[in-house]
């Protein structure tokens, strides 16, 4: 079980790599900002050798991105993420330095603001291949400009600085009115991930509903709100019946996986918390039940996914403490959540500070990836010891 002491020692280890690191890094999906394939014009418009090759990478436990050109970047989720857990610390331990990072990423987050859009949002420094869509550099995805608007709040609650509030809501306004939907015929609505395309992932529209949400809390805007609840409503009326969810409506998008349902169960919480509308707290604690109960063995490690174990995934881990702390469930389960911190710390953290990737059933994936494990922990390792303090 880990104590006040190990996860202490875990987290200064990974803050002193990743201010080494200056905070940039690379990422699972960063394989098309390669020097060598973009020297291929040709072959890279082929959208199969886009995918492979993502994948390749992506999957691969030896990291070729030094051989290929792949160059350690800042990642506006990484930034909002690393943003988020600054402010949470500061606001334990006000110290200087802290107050230095916060402004550093908020310096950094507005100069990475994709442009031509009716707010601002963000989206990933590089071009990225799905089987679902293309998502060129920086095209901003409600995911990321959620998590960066959302840092920003952060910042403002603590610095009261306007301009930080009104960036945020233009983010509002970029969810609204730039973004795609596909109705149900109740009249509610699940928001694309980006302008590009028209998918329907749970998630993704939630994280967009609990900014909403969180901004109604701050202008009153009804409307905010209102839109909320129509991708609230969307996402819970299709929970399945065990409390579950897939990832999304797509064929290929009918995994069920931890981290995602636990976004899921997070972004409820926060919406019903922000609106005061708790007619989805059967959803949400249906939704947990099934979650506690299927993403952990019986020996606390975090599963991916429902029916199987591996790969064991970083985000598992990490997002776990910050379902916990957004559900107000972190004393009911801190010997589970203890427990699982102390065996990622024992089985995930290199002796450099960094955490892996993922451990799959022969091999581990060490590679440092800074947006996909080094933020999440980070912000998780934050919210760990802001919970651990007040119980």
């Amino acid at each position: 079980m880990a104590n006040a002491k190990k996860v202490e020692k875990s987290f200064g280890k990974l803050i002193d790599y990743c201010e080494k690191e200056a905070y940039k890094g690379w990422d699972p999906y960063d394989g098309l900002t390669s020097r060598l394939l973009n020297s291929l014009p040709v072959i890279r418009k082929n959208r199969l050798v886009r995918l492979i090759w993502i994948q390749t990478f992506k999957r691969n436990p030896i990291n070729l991105r030094p051989f290929v050109g792949i160059q350690k970047e800042y990642n506006p989720k990484a930034l909002g993420l690393f943003l988020s857990g600054h402010c949470i610390l500061y606001g334990l331990w006000e110290k200087k330095s802290i107050l230095d990072n916060i402004h550093f990423f908020i310096e950094k987050i507005i100069e990475l603001t994709s442009s031509g859009y009716s707010g601002a949002c963000w989206g990933y420094n590089f071009d990225w291949e799905s089987r679902a869509f293309f998502q060129p550099k920086y095209s901003p995805t409600i995911v990321v400009s959620s998590y960066v608007a959302n840092a920003l709040l952060d910042a403002y609650e603590l610095l009261g600085d306007a301009e930080l509030l009104k960036i945020a809501r233009g983010t509002c306004d970029f969810i609204t009115k730039d973004l795609n939907r596909t109705y149900s015929a109740d009249g509610t609505h699940i928001y694309s991930y980006s302008r590009l395309d028209n998918s329907a992932i749970f998630n993704a529209s939630l994280m967009g509903s609990k900014l909403l949400s969180r901004m109604y809390t701050f202008t009153a805007e009804k409307q905010l709100l209102e839109e909320a609840e129509k991708s609230v409503a969307y996402c819970c009326n299709r929970q399945n019946r065990d409390g579950s969810w897939t990832y999304g409506e797509l064929p290929f998008h009918r995994w069920i996986d931890s981290f995602h349902t636990g976004y899921n169960l997070e972004c409820i919480s926060e919406y019903m918390k922000f609106s005061g509308n708790r007619a989805f707290n059967e959803n949400l604690e249906r939704g947990f039940d099934y979650y506690i109960k299927t993403f952990f063995t019986d020996d606390d490690i975090p599963k991916y996914y429902s029916n199987r174990l591996y790969p064991i995934d970083i985000h598992n881990p990490a997002q776990f403490v910050v379902t916990l702390s957004r559900l107000g469930k972190t004393k009911a389960y801190k010997t589970r959540m203890d427990k699982v911190l102390s065996w990622t710390i024992d089985n995930m953290q290199s002796e450099e500070g960094f955490f892996y990737y993922q451990i799959n059933k022969n091999f581990k994936s060490k590679i440092p990836y800074m947006r996909w494990s080094q933020a999440w922990m980070f912000y998780a390792l934050s919210t760990y010891a802001k919970e651990t303090m007040t119980i």
